[in-house]
Order: structure tokens, then C-alpha cells, then sequence
């Protein structure tokens, strides 16, 4: 059928699965598109809920800023905020209720939905700004609904993710035929797109799917269908599908056969460079790895430069393991993947401890090594799957500058000289908002280490550990007089090596 005509099965008050990645990955736009030209025509449909795991949009007008129109939605569940800053900003005005879940357990609550289990029952979030013991969740003062319960089992705390019905998926694929039966083939990543269908469908709702080409009906492999047509009410055909905002088709990104990498200019040697750097050396052979987004993509761009991404096994949490992984705007996308599998299934490695690195970002760091990427400045950032890795991987290291707003600092000499520090402390008292629990990873036993491009510390039994110092920092002028709080310094600091600064 039409756009208009499938997104008329949409009602007033449904709550609607969005699926997709920053960039377009996997993002249905043409329906999108629909859904807002629809409201915008007509008024309808309105007070809906947006569930999504992963962020969706170009912080401009496509994803998710399709629906940041007053009236249209009434709350919104999302795993990661920054691509919509228009719904940043309903947020922060308390047009909208406001939630914020860890990106993988919105995916795997999509499975207990599904299933009609009683809600998801895992340890992920615990202690972080999801416990009900903080804010359940909640982002503003309109956030009122109680999301998430805390329960003890034989002894153990977990955290209950509660579960809702969905009424709407709005998802995409590849190919369809006349029966609904939906391939992905032709897709660069798999994410969550069965299992909010699945969701859907079990819940009584509408599975709407859009496609760029249809097909005769037993022309698609068994093997290829990804989405079977027992589930599927309508497919909409949108011939003009891209890959994503900047790729029409990349075979190579969607797995269907190898390409030569990609020749990367040099990167010039400036702060963000200093601290993948030094963030490397963390490395280890034969380790399974994870990059965040932000200054953790200088880091997988460091080992595919070197030519040592063979040494590790490299994942992100849209469920894709190897290959040449994409920055910037297209976080989330990989050329010459060794395997695409589920964004739930992914998950479920990740909770169940298998990985043994994680390079992750940070926008605030207290004195308890508390971490908080997912509230800033009271706008709602979200922590898409930062909470799910950082708090099950055996070891993360966070990369950040050590401040922001107006910094200037030389590089050179082997070493850094500040000629200006930044306006804005990130290493504070308490942060804004615990995404990364510093008790937790002590609680665990976990390996936590934080870098800086002016220094590294350490999750110790009390909080920070200052352990490295670049050549040319001054200990207290360019560090303790830049914190709001002393850490300790059991010994006397090591230099950073000096091909930090080569």
C-alpha cells in the first residue's frame, strides 16, 4: 500500500516501536515522513509514546525530529536523544514526557513483550540513574510513570524493566514479496528489527514495513527472510531507500562481499589523537572490544591504521562483529563485516560479561569515578548502549578531554603545553547524572581506567587514582587546581610514552 494509506493505521494515544541508527541506518524516513506529513495535515495521530533503543535523526529534520511536533507525541522512551534536538528541547520544556533506558534493555524488553513475560529482569542499570533508587529513568518533571521496579532474587538485587503494549512497529528492509515476507539483505545492520515486530504483532498492534524493492512471491532464500509475512500488515515500496543519509548502496557495508579498505588521510596530531593514543596502550591481543561513540572512534581509526585490527575482535551494539567501523555521522555502519547478528542477541553478549575491553566516551567524572554521558546541562542525552557495555565489559577505559569550552594547548616538544585551559570542569564534585557507577564497578571487581590527554587515573577503592601525567602538565596548576575534588596519589605519576606526542 502507500505511505499515507499505512500510516493510517496508526491511532491516536498507540504506542509506536521505532527502529534505526544515526546517519539513516536502518531508519524507515519515507514512513517517518508519513507519520509527520499525516499530523501536520491533519492532527493525527496525536499523544502517541516513541519507543526507540538507539538514536534516530540527523539533528535536523529526519528520525526522530519527525515527530517533535507539539501534540503529536505525548512520551517518549528513547535509548539515545542528541540526533533530535528539537525533542531535546520538548524535554527540557516539559512538553513531553521524558524517559531515558539503556539501549539493549529496550531490545531485549521488546523480546518479553513479545513473549508475554513479566518484563526483563537483569542487573543492568543497577546503581545508575535508571535504579528507581535515582530517577528511575526520568528526565524531567512530566516523566511521572514508574518504568522500572527494583526486586531481590535468592539475595541479589536486579532491576525490572516493565512491560507495555506496542501497538505500532515501524520498520524497514531490503526486499519484500506479495506474502510480507521481509529480507534485510541489502541492509547494514540488523539491530532490533525482528524483535520490535515480534512485539508488535504479539501485542495485538500493526507491523508496518518499508522496502525498496518487492519481489515474486518464492524468489527470497528461506535463509534471507528475516522478517516472516506472518507478522507483517503492510509493506509500503520506497524505491528512493538509501543505505543511510550519505550512501545510496555499499554492498561492502551490507556484507554481501569484501572491498579494499578505505585510505583514511592522516589524522592530524591534535588532543583527540593524544588521548586514543594513549588509550591503546590498553590493548591487548585476542581481545573482544567495543568503541563508543565520540573520542572512542579515534581509537578504532588508531588500529586500523596501524594495520592491527586483525589482532582484536572489534563489535558494535547493532550487532556487527569486525570490518572497518565508521565514525562521525556513521557510527554504527561497518565495511567488511566478519558477522551480522541480532542487536538483542549482541546484548545478551555483552550482559553476560563477553567482552574484555570497552573504549567508551565521558562527558562528566566524579570523585566516586561515577561517569555521566546521558544529562547534560538538564538536557536529555541518553546513554544508547554506553550502560549495557560499560558496565559489563571486564575492563573500560573512558576517553575525554580533561575540560571543554575555549581550551587551547600545544602539542609538541613530546609533550603538552596549556596555553588556556576550558571553561567548563569536567572532572566535578558529583556528576549531573550517574550513567556509569563507580560503587558498582568496585562491587564487581571491575577494571576501570580513565584518559584524559593530560592525564590517566584509576577506579580505586575510594574513588580516582591519578597514575599518568603528560610531559610539560604541572600536577597542580594544569590538574588538581582544574578539579573540584583531589584524587589520590599513592606514587609518584608515569610519564605517557612518548609516541603519544611522535
Amino acid at each position: 500500500m502507500s505511505a499515507a494509506e499505512a500510516v493510517g493505521l496508526i491511532r491516536d494515544g498507540d504506542t509506536v516501536g521505532l527502529v534505526g541508527g544515526g546517519g539513516g541506518l536502518m531508519e524507515a524516513s519515507c514512513l517517518f515522513s508519513a507519520v509527520e506529513k499525516r499530523f501536520l495535515e491533519t492532527g493525527h495521530p496525536r499523544g502517541l509514546t516513541a519507543v526507540h533503543s538507539l538514536g534516530i535523526g540527523d539533528r535536523k529534520t529526519k528520525g526522530m525530529n519527525c515527530f517533535a511536533h507539539k501534540g503529536m507525541v505525548r512520551k517518549v522512551i528513547g535509548g539515545h536523544w542528541p540526533w533530535s534536538p528539537r525533542l531535546q528541547q520538548m524535554a527540557r520544556d516539559n512538553e513531553i514526557e521524558a524517559y531515558v533506558l539503556p539501549g539493549g534493555v529496550v531490545m531485549q524488553l521488546y523480546r518479553e513483550i513479545a513473549a508475554k513475560r513479566p518484563g526483563l529482569l537483569t542487573h543492568v542499570g543497577l546503581r545508575t540513574f535508571v535504579d528507581p533508587r535515582r530517577e528511575g529513568g526520568r528526565m524531567n518533571q512530566a516523566a511521572k510513570e514508574d518504568l522500572v521496579e527494583l526486586i531481590a532474587i535468592e539475595g541479589r538485587e536486579y532491576l525490572r524493566y516493565k512491560p507495555f503494549p506496542l501497538n505500532v512497529a515501524i520498520i524497514r528492509g531490503s526486499f519484500a514479496d506479495a506474502h510480507g515476507n521481509v529480507s534485510l539483505d541489502q541492509e547494514a545492520a540488523n539491530v532490533d528489527i525482528y524483535a520490535v515486530a515480534l512485539a508488535a504483532h504479539n501485542c495485538g498492534g500493526k507491523v508496518i514495513v518499508q522496502i525498496r524493492t518487492a519481489v515474486d512471491v518464492g524468489t527470497l532464500p528461506a535463509r534471507s527472510v528475516r522478517i516472516p509475512g506472518a507478522i507483517v500488515d503492510a509493506v509500503v515500496v520506497d524505491p528512493g531507500q538509501c543505505m543511510g543519509y550519505e550512501t545510496v548502496y555499499d554492498p561492502v557495508m551490507s556484507g554481501e562481499r569484501r572491498g579494499p579498505p578505505l585510505q583514511h588521510p592522516p589524522r592530524p596530531l591534535d588532543i583527540r589523537q593524544v588521548i586514543a593514543r594513549r588509550a591503546a596502550k590498553e590493548l591487548v591481543d585476542g581481545a573482544v572490544l567495543n568503541y563508543g561513540f565520540g573520542i572512542p572512534d579515534a581509537v578504532a581509526r588508531l588500529v586500523e591504521l596501524r594495520g592491527d585490527g586483525e589482532r582484536y575482535y572489534q563489535t558494535i551494539e547493532h550487532g556487527t562483529y569486525g570490518g572497518e567501523l565508521l565514525d562521525g555521522t556513521l557510527f554504527g555502519f561497518a565495511r567488511n563485516a566478519s558477522a551480522m547478528i541480532d542487536g538483542p542477541s549482541q546484548f545478551d553478549f555483552y550482559s553476560g560479561g563477553g567482552l574484555d575491553l570497552a573504549f567508551l566516551g565521558f562527558g562528566e567524572l566524579d570523585r566516586e569515578g561515577n561517569v555521566n554521558v546521558s544529562k547534560l546541562g538538564g538536557v536529555p542525552v541518553g546513554p544508547g548502549g554506553f550502560i549495557d557495555i560499560a558496565q559489563n565489559a571486564r575492563k573500560v577505559v573512558f576517553c575525554g578531554t580533561f575540560d571543554a569550552k575555549g581550551g587551547e594547548i600545544a602539542i609538541g616538544d613530546g609533550g603538552l603545553s596549556i596555553r588556556r585551559h576550558g571553561e567548563v570542569r569536567k572532572l566535578v564534585s558529583a556528576v549531573e547524572q550517574v550513567t556509569f557507577s563507580g560503587e558498582q564497578a568496585r562491587a564487581s571487581g571491575q577494571k576501570v581506567i580513565y584518559v584524559t590527554e593530560r592525564a590517566v587515573f584509576r577506579l580505586g577503592e575510594a574513588g580516582l587514582v591519578l597514575t599518568d601525567v603528560a610531559p610539560g602538565i604541572d600536577i597542580r596548576r594544569d590538574i588538581l587546581e582544574r578539579m573540584d575534588f583531589p584524587p589520590a596519589i599513592p606514587a609518584e605519576p608515569k610519564p605517557f610514552p612518548a609516541d603519544c606526542f611522535g
